[in-house]
């Protein structure tokens, strides 16, 4: 599986970076033209425009390929409303489809091209 990490810097899980590359081996590097499997974006609230970054995301995404947002938890530094998710991954066309507790700080937004978008991509 071919991994992108996008926007990582010193707040981010470790653990869970850590327990991504044991399965992955290294991460594509962001500049990179390489075709991958997953995105794996971390996000805070000031980082910028979410939908750019999403669309961005999907740049290097192959057909079947998946972002994982990862934003912090409530009450964290940075915290990114769930509200403005929703509202962002339609917006770059992606959809959400689930989210997950993605450490101790962190959650995980599940997102994907929709099925009708694969095929004209």
């Amino acid at each position: 599986m071919v991994v992108q990490e996008i926007g990582y810097d010193e707040d981010c899980d470790e653990e869970l970076r850590d327990a991504v590359l044991d399965r992955v081996g290294d991460f594509v590097e962001e500049d990179s033209d390489e075709v991958v499997d997953v995105v794996l974006l971390w996000w805070r609230e000031d980082d910028g425009d979410l939908v750019d970054a999403l669309v961005d995301a999907i740049h290097p995404l192959a057909d079947n390929g998946v972002v994982w947002l990862l934003s912090p938890k409530t009450g964290r530094p940075g915290h990114v409303e769930a509200s403005d998710i929703s509202e962002a991954a339609p917006t770059a066309g992606l959809q959400q489809t689930s989210t997950i507790n993605a450490g101790k700080d962190w959650s995980g937004a599940r997102l994907t091209t929709p099925r009708s978008s694969r095929r004209n991509r």
